[in-house]
């Protein structure tokens, strides 16, 4: 799709915990459209257009969702924050980004987020279930500690309901015993060494495998499913646009070498 500049209504403004909030935009059907996994630009001034997920499948409702970090220290984020609370209209760019749902792909999905990065696996989660209810989806999302997991209920509601569906929530702090559930997993520690330990027996070959997260963090991932057989042409993530590397999936070989050295 073209990328395109339309002015949106802001319909609600919705505090998910003290850190994330959650917007609820509106305009016209047909130029709201977009693909799972893409975003969007705002505009704050004529200068300043600032990216984030859309954290919803299009509904040919004219309603899209972002999920938005408040940094207080940052500029940008103060300026944001209050530019929603009191605007009725915004001015946005979209849709942006290529790290979309595959829709003639019916594999086992991986999804991999840390903190707002849930916004990009959301709207993938929920197309990919609209398409096909039975689809295998495992997703993974990191937090510093458990009070990130901003809309964990909404995670559980997946892997309550779909039995093909697990939700792993992966705290650096510590996680609490009563975490874990039927699909439910709890981790503690950093993602890519719980990723590693879980599906150390797992052939991810077979699987579209999508981040979304800092390039250290998604690097840090995609090496260690390379050594389980991550497919290169099924690895998705807006980072290897904006920061790439190459090779972007290392050769089991080059793994054991840097092991070594």
């Amino acid at each position: 799709m073209t990328a395109r500049t339309l002015t949106c209504q802001v319909v609600e403004v919705e505090d998910l915990t003290p850190d994330v909030f959650r917007v609820h935009l509106e305009g016209r059907t047909e130029a709201m459209a977009h693909a799972p996994g893409q975003y969007l630009e705002l505009q704050l001034d004529p200068e300043t257009w600032v990216p984030f997920s859309i954290a919803s499948a299009h509904q040919d409702d004219g309603r899209l969702e972002l999920h938005i970090q408040h940094w207080p220290e940052r500029s940008n984020s103060a300026r944001l924050r209050e530019l929603l609370v009191v605007a009725e209209q915004l001015t946005v760019r979209l849709p942006g980004g290529d790290c979309v749902l595959d829709p003639d792909s019916a594999r086992p999905l991986l999804l991999v987020a840390a903190g707002t990065g849930f916004a990009q696996m959301k709207a993938i989660v929920e197309a990919a279930l609209h398409a096909d209810s039975e689809r295998e989806i495992a997703l993974w999302w990191a937090a510093k500690e458990r009070r990130e997991f901003y809309l964990e209920s909404l995670a559980r509601e997946w892997a309550a309901q779909y039995a093909n569906v697990t939700f792993h929530g992966v705290s650096e702090l510590g996680m609490s015993e009563d975490f874990d559930v039927e699909h439910v997993r709890g981790h503690v520690g950093r993602i890519d060494a719980a990723l590693g330990e879980v599906l150390s027996e797992l052939d991810v070959s077979g699987h579209d495998v999508y981040f979304s997260g800092s390039p250290g963090m998604v690097y840090a991932c995609v090496d260690v499913l390379a050594s389980l057989g991550l497919e290169p042409s099924r690895v998705f993530s807006d980072v290897f646009a904006y920061a790439p590397r190459d090779p972007l999936v290392p050769t089991v070989g080059s793994l054991v070498r840097e092991g070594q050295a």
